[in-house]
């Protein structure tokens, strides 16, 4: 059915009699069933009251329960604290119980005075060994290089004697004034040899040199040798007072080693020079009148350094050796082999030697140099009565000299005491 008015279809239509009646019924039925939920409310009063006690009793062993899980993690947790506690106490006790042993120990050993004094017994007794390897080991490098003095004589009567010559392997190692003596090959091959020779005996004594020797090809003993001061905070050329202020002409590589053909002479293992240097005695004098970074390199300079690592590895093994007799290397060296005090100082072990050069050592380089570069002829004509240091400290002449033999030139610097 639809209705006319909302036009909506409803299956029934209830008049208003009916809907009163049913009402009624609704009613009374809702009084009915609140009639018996009262009832059954009442009975479950009535029934839950006989069970309450049960209930509590219940809900109160579950508390106590959860109190005494609790407590048993309580418990739990302060053994595991008392067993860590108990373990660091063991630990200290046994701690304690070394230490005690410890200090007995202590007590029972001599008086550290005496401790030290065998210690330094010991050290003693060692540091002689180790001079008395070294000197044998010398001895027998001597041999091998054949280091001996040929020729001279010794005085007889009212003549004086007269010292032979020293050579190496075979070959004459001349004084600085007769270099131009010999051929370079047999200079080359004699200063080779003198290289090898004190490179070993420096090795050998554990001594540290002012100057250091490299080769043109970067191995040990390949190529050409050159010389110059080490770098560094300890280097020589930094701290030593006759080189300051200008230490970089020393720092450069000076060669070794000569040559009749300038053109054909490698560079240094330092620097690449735009003209590589000749081997004449000449480029000294031009070596101390140009700056450093623009001259050519010098053999007579680098000669110079050769004789005053001599002189000071002579002066570490308690050898003194004058500015007049610097430029006989040999000599020098076998003088070192034959001191009494070989061995015993050195710059690896006891005891130690000061970093090249220490103030004892008085020999100034720049001498050593100014004498290794005046000419022979010159060096006789100097007045007998002047001394060396004089003559080492006056200023030079700007006339310069040049002799023409075996292919490489020879500098006359006037005012100057030479060697030879």
């Amino acid at each position: 059915m639809e209705c006319k008015n909302c036009e909506l279809k409803q299956r029934q239509y209830y008049c208003v009699n009916c809907l009163r009646n049913h009402l009624r019924d609704f009613r009374l039925q809702t009084h009915h069933f609140s009639s018996d939920r009262k009832e059954h409310v009442a009975r479950a009063s009535r029934a839950f009251k006989s069970i309450e006690s049960g209930r509590l009793l219940r809900a109160e062993i579950a508390r106590v329960d959860h109190s005494l899980d609790q407590l048993a993690d309580s418990l739990a947790k302060v053994r595991r604290d008392c067993e860590s506690k108990r373990d660091r106490l063991r630990t200290l006790r046994e701690s304690l119980a070394q230490r005690r042993r410890t200090l007995n120990a202590a007590r029972l050993l001599p008086p550290q005075s005496q401790t030290l004094t065998k210690e330094s017994q010991e050290l003693s007794v060692l540091s002689q060994t180790i001079a008395r390897a070294r000197s044998g080991l010398v001895q027998e490098l001597v041999e091998v290089f054949h280091v001996v003095e040929v020729g001279g004589r010794p005085a007889v009567g009212g003549r004086a004697g007269a010292r032979g010559e020293w050579t190496v392997g075979g070959l004459v190692l001349p004084v600085p004034g007769d270099v131009r003596r010999y051929p370079p090959d047999h200079i080359n091959a004699v200063i080779t040899h003198t290289i090898h020779f004190l490179g070993l005996l420096t090795f050998y004594l554990g001594i540290k040199l002012p100057f250091e020797v490299s080769w043109s090809c970067k191995r040990f003993g390949v190529g050409m040798p050159w010389i110059g001061a080490g770098r560094g905070s300890e280097s020589w050329a930094n701290f030593h007072p006759s080189l300051s202020p200008p230490t970089d002409r020393w720092t450069s590589k000076h060669p070794l080693h000569l040559t009749s053909n300038p053109a054909s002479t490698p560079s240094s293992p330092s620097s690449s020079p735009s003209r590589t240097p000749s081997a004449s005695l000449a480029d000294s004098e031009a070596s101390e009148q140009t700056p450093a970074h623009g001259q050519n390199q010098s053999f007579t300079t680098g000669l110079a350094m050769l004789l005053y690592n001599v002189c000071y590895l002579a002066h570490s093994q308690g050898v003194e050796i004058p500015l007049s007799q610097a430029g006989d290397a040999l000599s020098n060296l076998w003088a070192v082999c034959c001191s009494g005090e070989l061995g015993r100082r050195s710059h690896s072990t006891t005891p130690l030697l000061l970093p090249p050069t220490p103030p004892s050592f008085t020999l100034d380089f720049a001498q050593v140099l100014q004498a290794t570069a005046a000419s022979p002829a010159r060096a006789a004509r100097i007045r007998p009565g002047r001394s060396a240091q004089e003559a080492g400290i006056s200023r030079m002449r700007s006339e310069r000299i040049v002799e023409e033999e075996d292919g490489w030139d020879v500098v006359d610097l006037g005012g100057e005491e030479g060697f030879g």
